[in-house]
């Protein structure tokens, strides 16, 4: 079985002896140039240790066509081995009681320790982990290109949308796009949460966003996100609606576009172009945000099996993913920063290094909140149905602001 030569695999991945190699077939949506350059780099580490790696990748950098894949695959009984799993989706998968418990390996190798409790919390079912995560993605960045703001005057990254605005103008009146952006509903939302996050705090997007409070879904804060919201969208070009998101990452790269609001897999692309932060590239924390941390997490979970010595091995395979080598390698090819709070950095750019101090120091200070945007907050349906109103306000300039509040304070308590 596919499943059991994996598991039994991952023993020679944690170096211990007698192990046999296997297939690994693993779904994800790993599949632009620094994802897949990621990924990549996940298969040679297998191969390296006789493993055949079966790649499963499905293209969709938001994820919903993964789990669509994975959705047809279990219900026909024929499950990949690992799959890129993340958010409350890991949680309904739990209770379905398909997936193993890895508090074993997680106790051994000192998870609770190691991991934010936050984070550590998105991997467990009722108490016990049931995910490895391999990565962190700050998803409240905003990425610049140094030409154009130099073509149009702009002398610093923004740190306030008063400021985004005024540097905005500056780059329209170089004849140039201002916001790089792209026509499918994460992508909005990726941009819409960070103004959430922006204009009203951690607290206030943790009312709003993640325990979906009416009070705060209805108040003038909100109001004041979605007029936000609304501005930068007339910074946008028309040729917006339908393009993926490595494509507005281009624009930057290429000096057609000032601004990016997105994760920071979008260095991943710059860093597969061969271009350097500070440099081609600039970062920073979008406006009102720099306190602040909305993070992705990938992790991947397998399927729970009933023979002994299999479940060990899914254990060591876990172990393994969460091994400072894999960690390292992995997150300086992928964009991302490890998931571990005690990694050292020195060999990561100035970017990542920014974020895995915001990480380490939002943890503490509560400004570490899950990405509703990229599946980490709320249930799959909520998040579908706000994403829709979100996209609607963005997509038709004759949704008035107020009807927005309505329609959005009506999605979240969509179940």
């Amino acid at each position: 079985m596919k499943l059991n030569q994996l598991l039994s695999a991952a023993l020679a991945a944690c170096a211990l002896s007698g192990a046999v190699a296997g297939e690994v077939e693993v779904l994800h949506y790993w599949t632009s140039g620094g994802e897949a350059k990621s990924a990549a780099e996940l298969r040679k580490m297998m191969q390296s240790k006789g493993h055949t790696w079966k790649d499963f990748a499905v293209a969709g950098g938001g994820g919903d066509n993964a789990m669509t894949v994975l959705k047809s695959r279990v219900i026909s009984g024929n499950p990949p081995a690992a799959a890129q799993i993340k958010g409350p989706a890991i949680q309904e998968w739990a209770a379905e009681g398909v997936l193993a418990n890895l508090d074993a390996v997680a106790k051994a190798e000192q998870w609770d320790a190691s991991l934010p409790a936050v984070v550590a919390s998105v991997m467990k079912y009722k108490g016990s982990y049931v995910a490895a995560p391999v990565n962190v993605h700050r998803v409240n960045w905003v990425w610049a290109s140094p030409e154009v703001l130099k073509k149009a005057g702009v002398a610093a990254m923004p740190k306030n949308y008063d400021e985004f605005f005024s540097a905005a103008d500056k780059i329209k009146a170089a004849g140039l796009v201002a916001v790089a952006h792209g026509g499918q509903n994460w992508q909005d939302f990726t941009t819409f949460e960070s103004v959430v996050l922006g204009v009203g705090g951690p607290q206030f997007y943790q009312d709003a966003l993640v325990k979906l409070d009416q009070k705060a879904l209805t108040s003038p804060t909100m109001t004041r996100s979605l007029e936000t919201f609304r501005r930068i969208k007339g910074y946008t070009d028309p040729a917006a609606p339908g393009r993926d998101w490595n494509l507005a990452t281009a624009m930057v790269m290429q000096g057609k576009a000032g601004f990016q609001f997105m994760g920071d897999w979008a260095k991943g692309e710059f860093i597969a172009a061969g271009k350097a932060p500070g440099k081609d590239f600039l970062c920073a924390a979008a406006p009102g945000t720099a306190n602040a941390f909305t993070f992705n997490v990938d992790s991947f979970a397998m399927y729970k099996l009933k023979d002994a010595a299999a479940q060990k091995a899914q254990g060591d395979l876990a172990a393994a993913i969460m091994s400072p080598a894999f960690q390292e390698v992995f997150n300086l090819n992928k964009g991302s920063i490890p998931v571990r709070l005690n990694m050292k950095m020195d060999k990561f750019d100035g970017c990542a290094r920014l974020s895995s101090k915001d990480f380490v120091d939002t943890a503490k200070s509560g400004g570490l909140v899950p990405s509703v945007a990229h599946g980490m907050a709320i249930s799959p349906a909520a998040e579908g149905a706000i994403k829709d109103a979100v996209s609607q306000f963005w997509n038709d300039d004759k949704i008035t602001v107020a009807d927005a509040v309505k329609r959005i304070a009506s999605a979240a308590k969509t179940n």
